[in-house]
């Protein structure tokens, strides 16, 4: 891997993102599994560099921002407690947890054009069962436009069709897979705050929440509303308690003023990511975020 340099007082490290980041998996364990969600912001580019902080001594893995969960499927804990405030997402790993193969056929069976997915996407999901709201979900997930969640006022998912580039429906074996691993997962909708709550000594804890940053526009909409400072303080005062518990963290986070002072009583670590500026390849640039931790 790269060398670590210090740089005004934070480490800083530059991460190759071409290289493959789920070739195996961690310390000799199986491959990883391919997330069988996309998710805009997901860290699967820098998941050799987080994989580096696991241990297996740990007590458990915990993620209170789930979004495709691509360092739970690397990982591959024993025990885990995944949770999203996103009721829709957890509710469709639910679903694929004890019915993969029935998602995927039903998933597949759906044509993949623009005129259907807008059929699919105008569809109220509350007329629908949990089954036929998972089948919704992976299918708007992996043919709208760069794996973007985004909901109106009303709460209606409204991300466009992926004319350029749409995803495809992943194989059977994934569903099945990722079916497995969230058998060790309990699983929870709601705030981060309620998941971190439940943090234990010696738990290790994943977070990678949208970004409050004012000196520049992203997206960050969490619940119908933007994920705000005041979130991001409540982030912290978990990690407080946390670190006071014993558990370990890691969080991502984009390299801002805001972060920097909120959690400058931890290690920082500064890492250089290529990234795709709103899903367009040719709009490609570094990106630094930070890595924060008590490790």
């Amino acid at each position: 891997m790269p060398q670590t340099a210090r740089v005004s007082g934070v480490r800083s490290r530059t991460l190759n993102s071409d290289s493959p980041a789920d070739a195996v998996g961690v310390a000799g364990q199986l491959p990883s599994v391919t997330p069988i969600l996309r998710w805009a912001g997901s860290k699967r580019k820098i998941l050799p560099v987080l994989a580096d902080f696991w241990k297996p001594s740990y007590r458990r893995y915990v993620e209170p921002f789930a979004g495709s969960a691509a360092l739970f499927f690397k990982l591959q804990p024993e025990k885990a407690l995944l949770g999203d405030i996103n009721s829709a997402l957890m509710e469709a790993y639910e679903v694929i947890r004890e019915r993969p193969d029935d998602v995927h056929r039903a998933v597949s069976a759906i044509e993949r054009t623009e005129r259907e997915y807008y059929r699919v996407r105008d569809r109220s999901s509350s007329r629908l069962k949990a089954f036929g709201r998972a089948v919704r979900f992976v299918y708007l997930n992996r043919y709208c436009f760069n794996g973007i969640y985004r909901t109106n006022r009303d709460g209606h998912f409204n991300v466009p069709f992926a004319h350029k580039k749409p995803g495809v429906i992943p194989p059977i074996e994934d569903f099945r897979r990722s079916a497995a691993l969230l058998q060790s997962a309990a699983l929870k909708a709601g705030d981060f705050g309620e998941v971190l709550s439940a943090v234990q000594a010696n738990d290790f804890v994943y977070v990678d929440p949208p970004y409050a940053v004012e000196s520049r526009r992203v997206f960050r909409e969490y619940d119908r509303r933007e994920f705000s400072k005041r979130d991001l303080e409540r982030l912290a005062a978990h990690l407080s308690t946390m670190d006071r518990k014993g558990a370990a963290f890691v969080v991502s986070y984009a390299d801002c003023r805001e972060a920097r002072e909120l959690f400058s009583r931890w290690s920082i670590r500064r890492i250089a990511v290529r990234r795709h500026i709103a899903g367009f390849v040719s709009a490609r640039r570094n990106a630094i975020e930070l890595l924060v931790t008590n490790t």
